[in-house]
């Protein structure tokens, strides 16, 4: 079977799945941005996107649908090109965030078109207006979030199928359009992601931290308010005040991924530390941007508590990665992480915005690791026996994608 997959920054959520299938003999192709310098072994065709200037004069509610309808053009443009030099795939895999799925139909009619559904944007009941400090929860923001939807609806409505990572991402879509997606997580390689007695990172200073030592650790890709980092930095006086031992280590650019930049500065990170630096002992507050995955691995199997905070939105998958760690999880009681976590039985819920809480949490985290034992192995066992990628995701994923195939074989 000839498979392509469709993603601006592949492989993406792609990242396993491609070469399984590759593996398993089907014939595996990329289509992904010029620029994307990320390394992978799948031969890849790419397409040049140079966003036009949007029009001032043009609606915020255009806006978005004008820049993602002018990325698929490009890309319908790019596979037209494709298909009059022979290339027909048999299914074609892509996200529909950025718009590269709209108009795939159109030049492959006959190929099967599945769409990786990771989230419809919601005026209500999910990120926007959560959190009023930063989003405050008007009629305006409301529609803005419904007219960034546009495209995301049009990609499942003119697929043959979706598929989303948790079953609260899918339940975003409106109901019309959910019988369409299927919920399979992407996987965490149990294997990797180990407990381990002996795990030990040095940080850039010279530091080294040993599991089994008080550590306490935050991740995201960019610290930013939609992962809680405000509310994280806001509860660290207290809990480093209670434990004159704690060494933090958080990790994450200092880029805005989800919502707006603050003004006159690229990312969150000072921000949030300059409120609160005046109360830290720095010297055990170690900020080490984006790590080598080897060392993320590591930093999970050293942590004795590792804080996760998001708005109700797509969950990161280091959330499940530090699960598998085998590491305590003090996380938001939010969606999804509700999904996965339960509260006092596989992880510690707080309320995303309760900062005395937060801080109490992590320094029982801390301060009686015993105590939370059970909890840890309750974590990692929840991950093997849902979320394990190669038993359980890849398989599945593998299973469904097969299922396309012509004439079902």
């Amino acid at each position: 079977m000839k498979i392509l997959f469709v993603h601006q920054n592949f492989p993406g959520q792609f990242l396993h799945l491609a070469p399984e299938l590759e593996r398993r003999g089907h014939e595996v192709r990329a289509l992904t941005d010029a620029v994307n310098n990320r390394q992978f072994k799948t031969q890849a065709f790419r397409y040049k996107f140079e966003p036009a200037p949007v029009d001032p004069g043009a609606t915020r509610l255009g806006r978005n649908y004008t820049t993602m309808s002018d990325r698929g053009v490009v890309v319908a443009r790019a596979c037209q090109q494709l298909r009059e030099k022979g290339y027909m795939p048999d299914v074609v895999f892509g996200h529909s965030g950025w718009g590269e799925t709209l108009f795939l139909k159109e030049v492959w009619p006959e190929a099967k078109l599945i769409v990786y559904a990771e989230f419809y944007y919601r005026g209500r009941g999910a990120d926007v207006g959560f959190d009023p400090e930063f989003s405050p929860p008007t009629f305006d923001q409301v529609m803005i979030a419904q007219g960034r939807t546009t495209h995301l609806g049009q990609a499942l409505l003119h697929a043959d199928a979706g598929l989303s990572p948790t079953a609260w991402q899918a339940s975003t879509y409106p109901q019309v359009l959910r019988d369409r997606i299927k919920v399979i997580f992407d996987g965490v390689d149990t294997a990797v992601m180990r407990p381990d007695d002996a795990a030990q990172v040095t940080l850039p200073g010279g530091t080294v931290l040993r599991a089994g030592e008080e550590v306490l650790t935050f991740v995201n890709r960019n610290l930013e308010p939609y992962r809680g980092y405000h509310t994280f930095m806001r509860a660290l006086p207290q809990v480093m005040k209670q434990r004159p031992a704690a060494q933090v280590v958080i990790v994450g650019g200092d880029e805005v991924s989800y919502g707006a930049a603050p003004k006159g500065a690229k990312g969150w990170k000072d921000v949030f530390l300059n409120e609160v630096k005046d109360q830290l002992d720095l010297s055990r507050v170690h900020f080490l941007g984006k790590v080598p995955y080897p060392m993320f691995v590591n930093l999970m199997q050293v942590s004795r508590a590792h804080a996760y905070l998001t708005y109700p939105f797509v969950l990161s998958w280091s959330m499940l990665e530090a699960m598998s760690a085998g590491a305590h999880v003090v996380g938001s009681d939010t969606a999804p992480v509700r999904e996965l976590i339960r509260d006092g039985e596989n992880g510690t819920l707080v309320d995303f915005f309760d900062v005395k809480a937060w801080s109490k949490a992590l320094i029982k985290a801390l301060a009686r690791p015993e105590k939370f034992e059970d909890i840890r192995r309750a974590a990692r066992q929840t991950i093997l026996e849902g979320y394990d990628l190669k038993s359980i995701c890849l398989p599945a994923m593998v299973d469904y994608v097969e299922g396309f195939a012509p004439n079902g074989g």
